[in-house]
């Protein structure tokens, strides 16, 4: 592994002497957090959107970006909201360390999560970060250890762990509300269309692309690497199984109610139709085997019909958990459970039920979805920020870093075209260099994700 740069182990050493002098106060419940917002693309603007709506819990102190367009833009949309400027950042270690900050929000590329965040935490800040948590599994690891030395709330931001009807959902299932779950199937039928091709070309004024790239190796700029488009590439995305899918992935992930890892993850699928500039596969089918049952996940972003019982409309998401008394349909809309009528009878009775067509299922229990989920999920992280337990987090970076090595998993698979088989103890891929080679990347000096935190 590269070993960091001067300037890296200097912050480091800045960092780990502030912490070490209490430079960082501790807050009070009724104190409203200085939020820095580092990104400010289509999803920062988002976040502006929420923390703005979260007057009493905080204050958008900072803004943050390689792009002095977007810093502009957010700054003059805080004024106009607000009516005060934030404080403007290209660099975001100069955010970091900032003693009028408090915590950190980071709506940036998923290449940009892991380092982002551990320099975030060695420089005392708490951290909420975009999913997916990591860009690779090693990412996930080091971010959880980065958490804990330096003692931060980082939630990442799957904000469906916020969501009343699907906890209510994760809990029934717990107690059993269809039996011994033998199957959970995410799906992500995301309708996208190609992104065509654009040339290299020169950088554009006001853009710090080295900043941009960061851990990722050096290519020549062009509009296709930038913007959303950056989902696309595997430098700096995961496709859409580690956008949109690591939501579902999630979900299914907490349903499965599972600490262990699976035996064997195989993956097949393609970039079919599309001629362009993107990598990442545009259908991908993935099945996780845990011996004594298993979780699927298929990605599309073609024109494609909806599962059974999934309402019908162009894009779907959602899971399907079933098991051996019935099956429940869960997704942003709300929730149905199904139980089977012959589970609760035995013998013969239960045989005859169960033969052929004749088998009955009650729909039980239907929840439909109230309310918003990203801005309660934000005041989630802000309550934890001030009651210091990182246990009060919906989707605290442990759990958020293990849901995204399920995506990693995936994609590794398809890299390389064959079956991983795992440690089901560690999720450690076992016999394959190749494949463990992908667990981390070749970092770019000197933005590196360093071994020791």
């Amino acid at each position: 592994m590269t070993k960091p740069s001067a300037t890296r182990r200097q912050f480091a050493q800045f960092a780990s002497a502030a912490i070490a002098t209490s430079q960082f106060p501790i807050l009070g419940a009724n104190d409203r957090v200085n939020v820095g917002i580092v990104g400010l693309g289509g999803r920062g603007n988002d976040h502006i959107n929420y923390y703005g709506s979260l007057d009493q819990d905080c204050r958008i102190a900072a803004v943050c970006d390689v792009n002095q367009a977007a810093r502009e833009r957010a700054t003059a949309k805080i004024l106009k909201q607000k009516g005060y400027s934030p404080k403007e950042y290209e660099d975001m270690r100069k955010v970091f360390e900032s003693k009028d900050i408090d915590a950190v929000s980071l709506p940036l590329p998923n290449h940009w999560h892991a380092l982002a965040t551990i320099w975030a935490c060695q420089a005392g800040k708490d951290v909420y970060v975009e999913k997916p948590a990591s860009h690779n599994i090693f990412e996930g690891h080091k971010m959880v250890e980065a958490a804990r030395k330096y003692k931060r709330m980082v939630q990442v931001g799957s904000q469906s762990r916020t969501l009343p009807h699907k906890r209510q959902a994760i809990q029934l299932l717990s107690e059993g509300a269809v039996g011994n779950i033998y199957m959970v199937r995410g799906i992500c039928f995301r309708r996208r269309f190609s992104i065509g091709h654009t040339p290299d070309e020169p950088v554009p004024a006001g853009i710090d692309w080295d900043k941009f790239l960061g851990p990722a190796q050096y290519k020549p700029y062009s509009k296709n690497k930038f913007a959303y488009n950056w989902h696309w590439f595997f430098d700096t995305g995961n496709g859409d199984i580690g956008n949109q899918g690591v939501h579902e992935m999630d979900i299914g992930v907490w349903g499965l109610g599972r600490g262990d890892w699976p035996t064997t993850v195989m993956s097949s699928g393609g970039k079919f139709r599309w001629v362009d500039d993107q990598e990442t596969p545009n259908t991908l089918q993935t099945s996780y085997n845990f011996g004594d049952r298993e979780m699927t996940f298929e990605v599309r972003n073609l024109p494609t019909p909806t599962e059974a019982l999934a309402p019908l409309r162009p894009n779907y998401v959602g899971n399907i958990f079933m098991g051996d008394k019935g099956f429940m349909v869960l997704d942003q809309g709300g929730f149905q459970l199904y139980k089977s009528a012959a589970a609760n009878v035995s013998g013969e009775a239960a045989r005859g039920a169960g033969a052929g067509n004749k088998e009955k299922y009650e729909k039980s229990t239907v929840v439909t979805a109230t309310g918003d989920d990203a801005t309660p999920h934000m005041k989630n992280f802000l309550d934890a920020v001030r009651s210091r337990d990182y246990k009060s987090l919906h989707a605290e970076i442990e759990i958020g870093a293990r849901s995204a090595a399920f995506c990693h998993l995936a994609n590794i698979s398809y890299r390389t075209g064959r079956m991983l088989k795992l440690d089901p103890k560690t999720g450690m891929i076992q016999g394959d260099n190749e494949a463990r080679a992908l667990m981390t990347r070749n970092y770019r000096k000197p933005y590196v994700v360093p071994d020791q935190v």
